[in-house]
């Protein structure tokens, strides 16, 4: 990239630079994680722009550094405005903003909601392995039938092949349908879809991903579901506190997911402390913790880490480099006038 100039890349183009490597990115995902637990990163908290009046729609953005092989820093900046899913349009919109690590200076733009689907689908496949210690789930409870459940389903058949049993509940019965039919087109043969209510869902599927737009827990007993399953809260408020205390829970950060009121910031809350938090994700990918304790159904809950989106974005940006792919803009940023060095 010449000195000032910049690379885009749209939504479209992402996707086509991401087509079939999922296995990729549940291994960078997992090298990203690692690479967070051992201090090689710097992770503000994230920052919601809310609007006054208004619990739903928020735009969050997530300043990030990693290090440890990945030498990359950006920004996430990302919407979501559930009602556009009425107006026939996606829920989330989002950029992501890639810098020099040496000299600070923007090096590219890339359209992110692609991006955090996928990543946010791989890291709760991976967790979906590590927690079922690599067995596969006869049958798959998906709560919320949106783009990130799509996402997550289509990963948890690289990450753990034979996936292929779908439960399906969402408060929409005909979007649960249409989703039926895009699953089935998207996996292509041999995968099953049914329609469910909940309580179904968590009584019958070893393993349940919430990807919902809950704002407040409305899940308050779980003693119904199968001993020693997997859920894959994803939406980070569909269980309420007292269930959460019940629970084997398991993080991608403790500071960062005890925040904005998500269902383990209320139950912090509630006792005044973390000691539910057994451990995080990169404890168990590196040994240090197993994978489950005490038989309990164990949560993963992700708060979605600013690190996962530079490092998937830096590859990204790699690749279409290397592919040529995108739009280069060769002077972005203005000409330095002459005689403008710092003299101090």
């Amino acid at each position: 990239m010449e000195d000032g100039g910049l690379l885009v890349l749209s939504g479209n183009e992402v996707s086509s630079l991401l087509a079939g490597r999922e296995s990729e990115l549940i291994d960078l995902v997992g090298r990203a994680y690692v690479a967070h637990r051992s201090g090689a990163r710097s992770l503000p908290h994230s920052t919601f722009l809310r609007f006054p009046h208004d619990e739903r729609n928020r735009i969050i953005a997530l300043p990030a550094y990693l290090g440890d092989g990945f030498g990359v820093a950006g920004m996430k900046w990302i919407a979501s405005f559930p009602a556009n899913v009425e107006r026939s349009m996606e829920r989330a919109s989002a950029v992501l903003i890639l810098n020099s690590c040496e000299t600070g200076r923007p090096e590219a733009i890339l359209e992110s909601s692609v991006i955090s689907a996928r990543r946010t689908a791989a890291s709760a496949a991976l967790a979906a392995r590590a927690l079922l210690e690599g067995a596969v789930p006869e049958r798959v409870g998906l709560i919320g039938t949106g783009v990130i459940n799509l996402e997550v389903a289509r990963f948890l058949r690289a990450a753990m092949p034979g996936t292929s049993r779908f439960l399906l509940y969402d408060l929409d019965p005909g979007r649960a349908r249409r989703f039926a039919e895009t699953l089935r087109e998207t996996l292509g043969s041999g995968i099953e879809t049914e329609l469910a209510g909940r309580d179904e869902v968590l009584a019958t599927c070893p393993l349940i991903s919430f990807a919902t737009t809950a704002i407040r827990p409305h899940v308050e007993d779980l003693s119904g579901c199968r001993p020693g399953a997997v859920i894959l809260h994803l939406s980070l408020r569909d269980l309420a506190p007292e269930v959460i205390l019940t629970c084997d829970n398991v993080v991608d950060d403790p500071d960062h997911v005890c925040r904005a009121q998500t269902s383990l910031h209320l139950a912090e809350q509630a006792t005044g402390g973390r000691g539910f938090i057994r451990c995080t994700l990169a404890d168990i990918l590196q040994g240090t913790e197993p994978p489950r304790r005490d038989g309990r159904i164990a949560v993963f809950s992700p708060f979605g880490l600013g690190v996962l989106d530079i490092a998937v974005g830096q590859r990204i940006a790699d690749l279409a480099r290397t592919t040529g792919l995108g739009t280069h803009i060769r002077s972005f940023l203005p000409a330095a006038p002459a005689g403008s060095g710092d003299s101090r």
